[in-house]
């Protein structure tokens, strides 16, 4: 591995591991080598300092030409700089027990997933500093390059193995009947509207709650397929950002979203008919937005959506799943559709996973019978030789 102070001057080995020096050497490129020999002999603190910015920067770069967004890359090494600075060292001299103190005193975080997220980037500045510095610290400055996360403080993600267990499908249409019904008795009928088709919608065609929030009144297809489809920004795979794909509506969807937008989307204050125009707006304008007197009106929050779906279910659902989420609608979704039949292939296109491994994941609680799929798969095969005969 090359010293950071020598990096522009490359020294080949030879074959023996002895060093090949050049015959004749310029005698003003003899005493930079010198000088950077010297200094490297004897780092100070600012050597340490200044090779901590270096690598910083060079892990920033690193990641971006992995593929993560520039809004992302601040965020992997702020972590580390909070840190550094409440201790006031180089992160090779950061101990395990002084990450525990920091995280257990004034770095907590009030979220749990916060604290997570924070542990795991540093864990990873750690991973890339001793893959490609770890020489090069011992060296210089006698230090041993090893994460501070250990197996005694490193979180434990609790989503990992957690079972989403989904409403029935039965439980599920009796939750969005008894929603419909109370619809006319709301305070704010149009936002009450809004959320039941969200929320059916988003059971129907299994699209996730930043996905349905994004959707514009343009992205709406009804000519496409035998329903009408709508498109999506989902989540990007392997640093590729957003991925567009159509979403599927279906029957129900179709006639349920046709009622939503001739009666109910020109109830809210912008223009409709713009198609720019969210097909799912905050009732709330901001201020600034207000006085420009703009013709689009912001996008409902993904939060505002969960927490709508959270109390129409603690009002409407029964049963022994008594709470609602926007991602347990979409395990919903690819559970019933399989139990009812569709194949898995068609449950991956409809939830818009590029593996079916990861769909199965989300038909954990699905309610197969092998023997009956045996015994069918045993009368198709009579029936074609029988034809054959």
């Amino acid at each position: 591995m090359a010293d950071s102070g020598t990096r522009r001057f490359a020294l080949i080995a030879g074959e023996d591991g002895t060093v090949e020096r050049p015959a004749r050497v310029e005698p003003a490129l003899a005493d930079v080598l010198t000088l950077q020999r010297r200094a490297s002999e004897s780092s100070s603190s600012e050597d340490e300092r200044a090779l901590f910015q270096d690598t910083l920067a060079e892990y920033c770069w690193a990641r971006d030409v992995a593929g993560l967004a520039p809004t992302t890359l601040q965020s992997l090494v702020q972590p580390v700089i909070e840190v550094c600075s409440f201790y006031d060292v180089m992160p090779w001299r950061l101990t395990p027990g002084a990450l525990d103190h920091y995280f257990a005193g004034v770095g907590k975080p009030n979220r749990h997933s916060t604290m997570r997220s924070k542990i795991t980037k540093i864990d990873s500045y750690f991973a890339f500093l001793e893959q490609r510095y770890a020489g090069e610290i011992r060296r210089r400055f006698g230090a041993a390059v090893e994460s501070p996360v250990d197996s005694f403080n490193r979180p434990r993600h609790r989503g990992d193995f957690g079972l989403r267990i989904p409403p029935s499908a039965r439980a599920t249409k009796e939750f969005f009947a008894s929603w419909r019904e109370a619809l006319p008795g709301s305070r704010k009928y149009p936002v009450a509207v809004r959320n039941y088709v969200m929320s059916k919608i988003a059971y129907l065609s299994g699209v996730r709650a930043s996905e349905l929030c994004g959707v514009r009144m343009g992205d709406v297809h009804w000519e496409n397929g035998q329903w009408g489809r709508f498109l999506v920004r989902g989540k990007g795979a392997n640093g590729s950002g957003p991925r567009e794909r159509e979403a599927y509506l279906f029957a129900e969807g179709r006639a349920l979203l046709w009622w939503y937008v001739e009666e109910i989307r020109g109830e809210f204050r912008d223009d409709a008919g713009d198609p720019h125009a969210p097909l799912f707006p905050s009732e709330r304008l901001p201020r600034a937005i207000e006085a420009l007197n703009l013709p689009i009106a912001p996008q409902m929050c993904p939060d505002t959506f969960r927490r709508a779906l959270k109390d129409a279910s603690r009002e409407h659902l029964r049963g022994s799943v008594t709470l609602l989420f926007p991602h347990l609608l979409r395990h919903a979704c690819a559970t019933h559709n399989y139990e009812a039949g569709m194949p898995l292939w068609d449950v991956q296109v409809l939830l818009g996973h590029s593996w079916a491994s990861t769909t199965v994941g989300y038909l954990a609680t699905a309610k197969g019978d092998p023997e009956r799929q045996s015994l069918e798969s045993s009368r198709r095969a009579v029936r074609r030789l029988s034809g054959e005969a």
